[in-house]
């Protein structure tokens, strides 16, 4: 896996826990939500264009 992989996959990963957090506070922030999920889908979609293009598949 290259670094900027990686750096991604880390990045997604902590939006995800992040995400979490915040669906489990008793009164979730909505704006923060969907910004995180949309920060989160944009590196999915990051990913997924770079896995494309080296021509591997995702580990």
């Amino acid at each position: 896996m290259q670094a900027q992989d990686y750096r991604l996959s880390l990045m997604h990963h902590r939006l995800e826990k992040e995400i979490g957090r915040e669906q489990a506070r008793t009164a979730p922030d909505r704006w923060r939500l969907i910004r995180l999920k949309k920060l989160k889908l944009a590196i999915k979609d990051r990913l997924h264009r770079l896995t494309q293009h080296s021509g591997g598949a995702p580990a």
